[in-house]
């Protein structure tokens, strides 16, 4: 009687208020974690969503780097002022799929709202690293990217390097630092995210296992496997380049990025989606190439793996709980960004994977790929390509990896400040590292 009485009066308020007032659209917060430019084209997505409906209005807000933006929501959702939707990096999956009461899992959503999304459209590697292992998809992947080489050709010309062809093998790229250096290149290669490209990219071009159980996809009791011959070697490479000034650590993240488009570092391994600010910064001839491997590697090269982020919905908080027309809005958004025009329009925009097939095509048919401009803009795809996915190529699903990431930073530092070894990083790493897994699988157990 009680719950009659109230929709009674609610009914009657809204012909008191109006239509106008009644038919407001339901106001969908959404956090993340992109600066400009991506930011900036990412709040453009959402006004054309926005003016493509009325039902719902999706209200963008950057909450810093990513890591920032994920304290920030689950700080948010204790506080009962979650958002409907937060963009988080691929890093913290394994954390989110584990969060429980605080995220709606995205085939929940779609059952509830009636919404369809084809899955089977998108690229096995971008769905598969944001699905449970029964296929059940937790996020919406969307800025999916790889890592990729970017390379100055009027350097390289200066050096007496070809300027069409990069290094396919890192012995090959150690001849080219030392030629950039002899021309007087002060700074001839950089990495931004060096965990993500010299650790994890590493080790999945090269078919090595960053851990146990799958990376993790086969279950909480994983270990890391970071201290092996191989992984010694490259540390040890990248400290001696250091030291010789052929290497330059950049600082963690994405920090070092902004010394490529200046011309001042030569070489940068960064993500693809670091392209749309290459294309408009740059002021020299520049070129893309996949990541190297060590000659006579068994199984390499091998497909990378993908980095950028997901969509993840959420409650309110513990105790607020999203209305049908919120979850529907979320849903539809989803759905928009599933079209083969907005992917592909996506894609060909940033730099980004395009995460659907149907996007792809979308790119090829406006002429994308064939354009002298965007000569290269195929690489990231086809390093995904690239083999046959194993074990060790699908992905990192790891609890606590921001954690564990942050430790490998730390060791990685203290290498390339002198005060510890490669192989003491790196053990340190496992260590440390292996730490923060017991912690997680203890809290996740209920042990």
């Amino acid at each position: 009687m009680f719950r009659r009485t109230l929709m009674a009066g609610a009914v009657a308020l809204a012909g008191l208020v109006g239509p106008a007032a009644a038919q407001q659209p339901a106001e969908i917060q959404f956090w993340h974690g992109l600066s400009q430019p991506l930011g900036g084209l990412l709040e453009q997505v959402v006004t054309e969503f926005n003016a493509s409906q009325s039902q719902v209005r999706v209200v963008p807000s950057f909450r810093g780097s990513y890591p920032e933006t994920m304290v920030a929501a689950i700080a948010a959702f204790r506080a009962g002022q979650a958002p409907h939707i937060v963009q988080m990096f691929e890093v913290g999956t394994g954390t989110m799929m584990n969060a429980g009461r605080a995220v709606i899992p995205v085939h929940e959503l779609l059952s509830r709202t009636g919404v369809a999304i084809n899955w089977d459209d998108f690229l096995p590697g971008v769905r598969g690293y944001y699905a449970a292992a029964n296929g059940n998809q937790m996020s919406m992947p969307f800025n999916s990217s790889t890592a990729i080489t970017y390379y100055n050709k009027d350097a390289f010309r200066a050096a007496g390097l070809n300027p069409d062809e990069f290094p396919t093998t890192w012995e090959g790229v150690e001849r080219a630092l030392r030629a950039l250096k002899a021309s007087g290149h002060a700074c001839p290669m950089s990495t931004a995210w060096p965990t993500w490209v010299m650790v994890e990219q590493f080790s999945a071009i090269h078919d090595m296992p960053l851990a146990t159980l799958a990376n993790g996809f086969g279950g909480l009791n994983t270990e890391l496997r970071l201290n092996n011959p191989l992984m010694l070697r490259h540390m040890t490479n990248l400290v001696n380049w250091q030291k010789e000034g052929l290497f330059r650590y950049g600082g963690r993240n994405n920090a070092g990025e902004a010394s490529f488009p200046s011309g001042e570092c030569a070489i940068m391994m960064t993500s693809s989606g670091f392209r749309a600010r290459v294309q408009r910064e740059a002021r020299f001839n520049w070129g893309v190439a996949m990541l190297p491997y060590y000659e006579g590697t068994q199984n390499a090269p091998a497909n990378a793996i993908i980095g950028g982020a997901s969509f993840w919905v959420m409650n309110g908080g513990p105790s607020v709980t999203r209305s049908e027309a919120e979850q529907r809005g979320v849903a539809n958004f989803f759905a928009y960004l599933a079209r083969p025009d907005v992917a592909g329009k996506w894609h060909m925009d940033t730099g980004y994977l395009p995460i659907t097939r149907s996007g792809f095509e979308h790119a090829r048919s406006q002429g994308f790929y064939a354009k002298p401009e965007n000569t290269g803009a195929e690489v990231p795809i086809e390093q995904m390509l690239r083999g046959a996915t194993t074990e060790n190529t699908r992905g990192i699903r790891l609890g606590g990896f921001v954690q564990i990431r942050d430790i490998m930073q730390e060791e990685m530092e203290k290498a390339f400040q002198g005060q510890q070894t490669p192989e003491q990083a790196l053990a340190a790493m496992n260590t440390r590292g292996n730490a923060v897994l017991r912690n997680f699988e203890r809290a996740n157990r209920g042990g």
